[in-house]
């Protein structure tokens, strides 16, 4: 690789955005209001009079994790002994017992809970808050990928994929969810975005896959959010045609993981452009970091693959050096490549781990209790459980984005569980 002197780059986001301003709409107090006037609008699918309103089952739900009790007898002791809390800060009538609370939301569609997300969504864009996410020409870095949060070789639903060992006859029945956020490289916030649980769907009998819950998480945020500008950051599991050309027919941009044996096409009209020396290559040591090296190599205008030659790319390879140690990886993209904008298109295409590392990792290991079992039940309670963990996660990462008492309190206790 040829190393060269950087030429005139902007190296945008190096230096994180100032905080917005604290709004009165953005605080808990605002933002537990407004998600519990949503719970209002769902329809009640039980008939005739209840003693305990669907609003209240819902907003005890989003308050086991709101609150990041491990499991639904520890908020059922929390009812117990501090009914005054529930009922004051998430304004709670009558607070389910745990067994009530998983029958009432197992008929909750999931998708009637979507309002909450546009309406949280909706107050970050008013304060301007959301603002402080915008990475390249305006666009959020929306990031995509799957995870297994439900897994047992007794328990199924209807919903419930299933895979059986050849060997031991043995079949498992497990549950993903397709989960989506907006993030910045500099940022440790990040925005959650309504998941798509990856499932089998209804009148289906065949496993579902993370493309197929990709395409209709991005059909649905489109619906709710049809002028945002995103690029979509995905694992290498999404770089083919078709995928391509569906992310191009609801304009969204992208930077798609790219693996070699996976594209062998792809990779050999690379291999062409280098030996016609019609790739470009740019290094430079990291602006932070001197004992860092960054280095690029990329060329504009190759054909996916040899079934869609018509769908171009642009192939984005970088490495970074350290001494004797190197890390590679490689990227498509829609957006042109220049010696102005590949630093930028590398953190973002990096920046693909905050849905592992600021999303899923948070929701397993700082006390929302991802991968515990806090109910399956025969239609859609383990659904409507991790909506309400993405919300509960969606309000928390809103107030640490804008509010300085929520930022002072967490500074003060060290832990989100103890906050």
């Amino acid at each position: 690789m040829n190393t060269k002197c950087l030429p005139a780059i902007s190296v945008s986001g190096l230096t994180a955005p100032n905080r917005a301003r604290v709004r009165k709409h953005l605080s808990a107090d605002a933002l537990l209001g407004r998600v519990r006037k949503c719970f209002e609008k769902v329809r009640d699918h039980r008939i005739g009079k209840s003693e305990i309103s669907l609003t209240d089952a819902l907003m005890s739900g989003f308050a086991v994790f709101s609150l990041k009790d491990p499991s639904l007898l520890a908020f059922d002791k929390r009812r117990k002994e501090e009914p005054h809390n529930l009922k004051t800060i998430y304004h709670i009538l009558r607070v389910p017992c745990d067994t009530q609370m998983r029958t009432i939301l197992d008929g909750v569609h999931p998708e009637l809970l979507r309002r909450c997300f546009k309406a949280v969504f909706f107050q970050l864009q008013r304060g301007k808050a959301l603002e402080q996410m915008q990475y390249i020409d305006g666009y959020y870095l929306m990031l995509l990928d799957g995870t297994q949060y439900f897994s047992s070789e007794k328990l199924h639903s209807p919903f419930c994929m299933e895979k059986t060992n050849p060997q031991t006859g043995i079949t498992t029945y497990y549950l993903q969810a397709m989960g989506t956020v907006l993030a910045h490289p500099d940022r440790k916030e990040v925005i959650p975005l309504m998941p798509e649980v990856i499932s089998k769907q209804d009148g289906q009998s065949k496993n579902d896959c993370e493309i197929n819950a990709s395409k209709r998480l991005i059909a649905k945020f489109r619906k709710d959010h049809p002028h945002l500008k995103v690029i979509i950051c995905q694992d290498a599991i999404s770089p083919n045609g078709p995928y391509i050309q569906y992310l191009k027919e609801h304009t969204c941009r992208f930077i798609l993981s790219v693996k070699e044996s996976d594209h062998a096409h792809l990779f050999k009209h690379l291999d062409l452009a280098i030996e016609r020396a019609q790739a470009n290559e740019l290094a430079f040591p990291d602006p932070r970091d001197p004992e860092k090296i960054h280095g690029f190599r990329w060329v504009n205008g190759l054909p996916i693959n040899a079934s869609h030659k018509d769908i171009q790319v642009n192939l984005l390879e970088y490495w970074e050096l350290r001494g004797q140690k190197k890390l590679y990886f490689s990227w498509v993209t829609d957006f042109l490549i220049t010696p102005e904008n590949v630093y930028q298109l590398m953190r973002g295409g990096r920046a693909r781990w905050k849905v592992e590392n600021e999303t899923f990792n948070t929701l397993k290991n700082q006390g929302y209790n991802f991968e515990h079992n806090f109910g399956l039940g025969a239609n859609y309670l383990s659904i409507v459980f991790v909506t309400l963990m993405m919300l509960a996660f969606l309000v928390d990462q809103t107030q640490q984005l804008c509010c300085t008492l929520f930022q002072s309190a967490w500074k003060k206790v060290g832990t989100k569980k103890s906050l």
